[in-house]
């Protein structure tokens, strides 16, 4: 593969899956406000997970636009429903639900994420079939998480090339391509979970450091990182000290 092209970063979206300000960092937030207020005046973007399990109403959607500034994006994670029980397959209504429900965000959606179960093996038809189905309704970013590792060879990552989705680049990687950004030209999404205790562990300042070089290499127009070490409150801290090296380059 080709050297990728490195670039300045102040367009990075960073930030954590959901907007939760554990205590130790409060001090780092302008006070006033919801949680949401107070958090999108201090990050870019935030990942909304609730989505997986349980839908919501159209006014809170209408309350999440309106809490944060025009610049901010939420990206939204799409619902086990579709992922895990239908496994993408005969998902037309369910989509359509989906999306109306997420409209009203308006211009401060973000990317679609599809995250795969881990015994979703890669099958070439069924995921034409999806992403044919999910481009007639949306033109906008998606990105995949697969987690078996037959979507990492072969056919996928040129078939999500074609649908310009991008492959999320994700830590712990399942095999050793899971940690790269693939997919998209236009998108890089990275995940990072904790290690080495996933949705716990912290990775600390030395890693914000040599991850934003990482992240100032991914070639693409717009570059997504979002923190899901939340389950200890690290998840916001290590995106505070991710932002904060890339405000200073």
């Amino acid at each position: 593969m080709a050297q990728r092209q490195c670039r300045e970063l102040k367009g990075c979206r960073i930030g954590t899956a959901g907007w939760a300000i554990p205590a130790r960092v409060r001090d780092r937030f302008p006070e006033g406000g919801t949680a949401l207020e107070r958090y999108a005046r201090r990050l870019p973007a935030a990942e909304i997970n609730s989505t997986f399990s349980r839908s919501h109403r159209r006014q809170t959607y209408e309350r999440w636009e309106a809490a944060v500034p025009e610049k901010f994006r939420f990206s939204v994670k799409v619902p086990k429903s579709i992922t895990h029980d239908r496994r993408l397959s005969d998902v037309d209504i369910l989509l359509d639900r989906f999306l109306e429900e997420v409209a009203p965000l308006g211009t401060k959606l973000g990317p679609l994420l599809v995250q795969l179960p881990p015994s979703l093996a890669f099958d070439g038809s069924v995921l034409r079939n999806f992403l044919e189905c999910l481009r007639r309704r949306v033109s906008g970013p998606l990105v995949c998480e697969p987690r078996h590792k037959s979507w990492f060879s072969g056919d996928a990552p040129q078939i999500l090339r074609d649908y310009d989705v991008a492959r999320v680049a994700a830590d712990p990687a399942v095999v050793p391509e899971a940690a790269l950004p693939a997919g998209s030209n236009a998108v890089a999404y990275y995940r990072l979970h904790g290690a080495p205790r996933m949705y716990y562990s912290e990775y600390g300042g030395a890693y914000a450091r040599e991850l934003a070089s990482r992240l100032a290499c991914a070639g693409v127009s717009e570059t997504w990182c979002i923190f899901d070490n939340t389950a200890s409150g690290s998840a916001t801290a290590d995106a505070l000290a991710l932002h904060d090296v890339v405000v200073q380059k």
